[in-house]
């Protein structure tokens, strides 16, 4: 038996668990008092998601200093199958003019537009923001037109101030819904991993505090230094914290579990443990944080948003998971184990089941399973060619909004011009000028002067091409070329899906470089190596391209998604590099665990991958499963998002950390730790069993 500590340091022992407990009661009660108020503090407006330095923003920030401020753009759907009546007309102008009447429109006056067929008319309005959020503007504009129209006539609103509504009315119905979800997925997989009554509780709660924490930060900081928060920002905060969190408890646990057969006491096998695992957390969670902080240099606002929220969630899952849980485990014992309790000097069951098979084949043929991985993963790959086109402003949605339907029904009956204006805004100066230069624009069917103030004035151009087609989009570059001499700037809703398709590329070529540059440090830190973190750099950007490619295969074919958002490729290679790499930490750091020990490479890899499979692989589902809630929601960005994530980290789990890392590792020998050094695996071994002979000498 250990020999008892002494008085004291018993003591000492029985009081820490209690303090890190009382420090954090205090802490969830201060944050509990300012995590309510983030849902006040969120923007969902068009210039918190567009590029920060391209024109369309531009002119949204211009407009929103004109006369009347930025504006509610609407387009107003009057439909009858059986044509127009003269009631109807009547109708239309009777409407249009109440609402003029009751809100203050700004640019053109409002002119109806009745379609060749005479079935369908559209009267594009401007409500300035004066009036209102564009969610309550658009909401009372509905219930208006709702009243007395005649009988069978369809009256519906569309425009990008009604896409907006309906797209922040989703977000505001899913908060609750999706933090629900997210429990209720981690409960039910922790309750089937540790097949235990309580134990799935304490990681749990954990991750709710970690979740209110980061909130309350969150606010925090939006007050502070005016952080920019949006509500898919928080969303995907939310997702990250329940699926890194549980993580990073599931590794500590299991490190834990192991620990206590060795030691009789839970506070020793606690510091084993957290010994033992803290470098691949700390490594795991700084890996996230870097990726994500990579984002802020990112043009893309939505994008450089999300970075610094996303990196407060991982720091507080850290902070709560590597004090608050071990904590917790401390004062309930053993016993939170029951009924599956590991008694001190027991023996541990873990290397009898299927990962100490799949470690014996992929040592007894590495190049096998390292060529068959390596075929798997590139075929997926090859899926990225089938990937659909840009996502057009009426597929955004999963289901179909009233905004949807009103642009569906435009775009029949209106299909050889634009339903939606492309802004011009110039130095007044020079408006005349620019109206000209507008108007000789090839592909503009029509345009109209606007607001003036601020020394800038309006041109509202209606291009003669379809919205988001590739010939308005040329349009809109021709129209940039004509009025650059003028100082003119080219906005409004296409303009800034162009801006954002382009932006997203460039950020791409930027950010991407970043992330593996500070992942690779990151490894080669805690590693000491720099062929290690190679080998797992360049197997999470296989991951990633396969994971696109399996989106290829599924978002048109199966799930009937037909587009892809442009900023999907960069976030998900932050999230998958960022968060997948984890895996390999674990794996990796484990493995020089062994052969620092005397394992040789293949020895070490065996039991390496005994020790991490299982865990891994509860990780890895989690993980996966936490961002599948992503992709229940009616929002096309998100549900690819989800999509792609859940996919690249199963793919990771089970193919790419189970055969290809290990069989590349067996295959390299102690070649795998070159670079390291004096910290070299292979010299550290040499120094230990040198110590032990003069020991026994």
């Amino acid at each position: 038996m250990p020999p008892a500590p002494p008085p004291a340091a018993g003591a000492r022992r029985r009081a820490l668990p209690w303090a890190v407990i009382a420090l954090w009661i205090v802490v969830l009660a201060v944050s509990g008092v300012f995590a309510g108020k983030l849902g006040g503090v969120k923007h969902d407006e068009a210039v918190d998601y567009l590029p920060a330095s391209a024109q369309s923003t531009q002119v949204a920030r211009i407009q929103q200093a004109m006369p009347g401020g930025g504006a509610t753009d609407l387009v107003l759907v009057y439909r009858r199958a059986s044509g127009l009546t003269a009631a109807d007309q009547d109708a239309v102008r009777r409407q249009t003019a109440a609402l003029g009447t009751a809100y203050a429109l700004v640019g053109a006056a409002p002119h109806t537009v009745t379609a060749a067929d005479g079935r369908t008319a559209m009267v594009p309005v401007a409500i300035a923001e004066s009036a209102g959020k564009p969610e309550d503007v658009v909401k009372a504009v509905r219930a208006r037109l709702a009243d007395g129209r005649p009988s069978g006539l369809q009256v519906l609103v569309g425009g990008p101030g009604a896409a907006q509504a309906d797209a922040k009315g989703v977000f505001a119905s899913i908060d609750g819904t999706l933090l629900m979800s997210t429990a209720a997925v981690v409960a039910l997989l922790l309750i089937l991993t540790y097949r235990s009554p309580f134990l799935w509780l304490v990681p749990l709660g954990v991750v709710g505090v970690a979740a209110g924490t980061a909130t309350a930060v969150v606010y925090g900081l939006v007050e502070a230094f005016g952080l920019t928060v949006s509500n898919m920002s928080s969303s995907v905060m939310t997702v990250l914290i329940f699926g890194a969190g549980t993580d990073y408890a599931l590794l500590l646990i299991s490190r834990y579990r192991d620990e206590l057969r060795h030691r009789a006491e839970p506070y020793e096998a606690m510091t084993a443990a957290l010994r033992g695992v803290g470098p691949a957390v700390l490594t795991s969670a700084a890996t996230v944080v870097a990726g994500l902080l990579c984002l802020l240099a990112a043009d893309l606002n939505s994008s450089r948003g999300l970075g610094p929220v996303g990196a407060v969630g991982i720091v507080c899952a850290l902070a709560a998971m590597t004090t608050l849980l071990p904590a917790v485990l401390v004062l309930l014992g053993r016993r939170v184990f029951w009924p599956l309790v590991p008694s001190y000097g027991s023996e541990s069951r873990a290397g009898r089941g299927v990962y100490r098979r799949i470690g014996g084949l992929v040592t007894r043929r590495p190049l096998v399973a390292l060529a068959a991985s390596v075929i798997a993963v590139g075929a997926l790959a090859l899926g990225i060619g089938n990937l659909p086109g840009a996502l057009r402003q009426d597929d955004t949605f999963t289901t179909t909004p009233d905004s949807v339907a009103a642009d569906t029904i435009l775009h029949r009956a209106f299909p050889s011009r634009s339903t939606q204006a492309v802004t011009v805004v110039v130095p007044t100066a020079r408006a005349a000028a620019a109206a000209a230069a507008v108007r000789g624009t090839a592909g503009v069917a029509s345009s109209t002067s606007g607001r003036s103030g601020g020394g800038w004035s309006e041109i509202s151009v209606f291009p003669a091409a379809a919205p988001d087609s590739p010939a308005e989009h040329d349009t809109i570059r021709r129209l940039r070329a004509a009025t650059a001499p003028e100082h003119a700037l080219v906005g409004g809703v296409s303009a800034q899906r162009l801006d954002t398709a382009s932006t997203s590329s460039r950020d791409r070529t930027l950010v991407v470089p970043l992330v593996l540059g500070a992942v690779f440090l990151l490894l080669a830190g805690l590693l000491r190596s720099l062929v290690a973190p190679l080998l797992l750099t360049a197997a999470m950007v296989a991951v990633w391209a396969a994971a696109l490619g399996i989106g290829g295969l599924l978002f048109g074919p199966v799930l009937g998604l037909h587009g892809m958002d442009p900023g999907l490729p960069l976030l998900s290679f932050v999230f998958l590099v960022a968060l997948g790499v984890d895996y390999g930490i674990f794996l990796m750091h484990r493995m020089r665990e062994e052969t620092v020990r005397g394992a040789e490479p293949r020895r070490a890899t065996v039991t390496a991958l005994e020790a991490t499979g299982g865990v891994i692989a509860s990780a890895g589902i989690v993980l996966a499963a936490t961002f599948t809630v992503l992709a229940s929601l009616p929002l096309v960005m998100m549900e690819e998002m989800g999509v792609v994530i859940a996919l690249g980290v199963l793919l990771d789990t089970f193919v790419v950390r189970t055969f290809l890392v290990p069989a590349a590792a067996v295959l390299l020998g102690e070649r795998v730790w070159w670079g390291g050094g004096s910290a070299a695996p292979s010299r550290l071994r040499r120094g230990v069993a040198m110590s032990s002979s003069a020991s026994r000498r």
